[in-house]
């Protein structure tokens, strides 16, 4: 039996106003879904605010084609049984048509590519707001974010020049050209993650928990067996027991070695856990500050 966490339900509540207060200030929101347990929340937390009616905004994915297919699987069906709108904005038709360039050598990852994609389908769809699941335990770029922040007209941040949010009071004004990003979930933790899932009992993808699978440990990350990654030399696939704690590009998102099979098993790993959630990710350790200059040119 998973035990009730008042805490969580706190959380819940100012998220789920801020998700109002994003309808009531922007014309068209927009919700960015990856297909992760944080964008799942989401969309959890936005039916509650605007039930009975269905809700009111598109869900974008920005699909980078190398994209584990359980992610996809449960995308497809989440928005099947919520009867959301889910625009796909992909990374293969910015290369095609020559927007970007895929990376050179083996295994190219295309997380980087996401960020012209992404504001190429904000600018299609007149996006004045997207709302992400960012939290500010995640990363050290994304602890500067405010719940609302704002991109310059070519998308970009400065953490430098943000506007003060003082007593729940937000600034949503923009001059034409300009967006905001809103993070409902940003006073949020791994942990209050989990636990508001256990409490609400929400499905999450297969991935989140202990399986069997082929991966390949290079550069203290263990990368799973697809066709979007290739061996190295003198590398070769060994199988393990393991899980994911985030999901996104299959190129760079590494696995962590677990047992965790229930909801009360990852609360319980979490909880031990010396290292952040994004701390298997590959594209996050070619720089210091990796995160923050992707953030800086209009990443998510």
């Amino acid at each position: 039996m998973v035990l009730s966490h008042d805490h969580v339900h706190q959380l819940e509540s100012e998220s789920i106003f801020l998700m109002r207060e994003v309808a009531a200030q922007f014309e068209r929101p927009v919700l960015l879904f990856s297909g992760g347990k944080d964008s799942i929340l989401m969309v959890h937390l936005a039916r509650k605010a605007f039930a009975p009616a269905r809700i009111p905004f598109t869900l974008v994915h920005i699909d980078t084609g190398h994209n584990f297919p359980e992610t996809l699987e449960f995308r497809d069906r989440l928005v099947d049984e919520t009867g959301s709108t889910l625009h796909v904005g992909l990374v293969q038709d910015s290369i095609d048509s020559g927007r970007v360039k895929e990376e050179e050598g083996p295994n190219p990852s295309r997380n980087g590519l996401q960020t012209v994609t992404l504001l190429d389908t904000l600018a299609e769809l007149k996006a004045d707001v997207a709302r992400g699941g960012g939290r500010r335990d995640e990363e050290k770029a994304r602890a500067k974010e405010r719940f609302f922040s704002h991109r310059d007209r070519f998308g970009q941040w400065d953490p430098k020049n943000q506007r003060p949010e003082l007593w729940n009071l937000f600034n949503g004004r923009r001059n034409p050209g300009e967006h905001f990003r809103a993070f409902p979930l940003s006073n949020w933790t791994e942990m209050d993650v989990w636990q508001y899932i256990a409490d609400e009992e929400i499905p999450m993808p297969s991935l989140y928990f202990s399986h069997q699978r082929n991966v390949v440990e290079r550069d203290g990350v263990l990368l799973a067996e697809s066709e979007f990654n290739q061996l190295m030399p003198g590398e070769s696939w060994d199988e393990r027991t393991i899980r994911f704690r985030t999901i996104g590009d299959a190129t760079c998102t590494g696995a962590t070695e677990s047992t965790a099979a229930t909801l009360e098993d990852i609360i319980a790993e979490v909880a031990a856990a010396r290292q952040t959630e994004r701390g298997g990710r590959s594209d996050d350790k070619r720089s210091e500050a990796a995160m923050e200059d992707r953030k800086k040119q209009g990443y998510f």
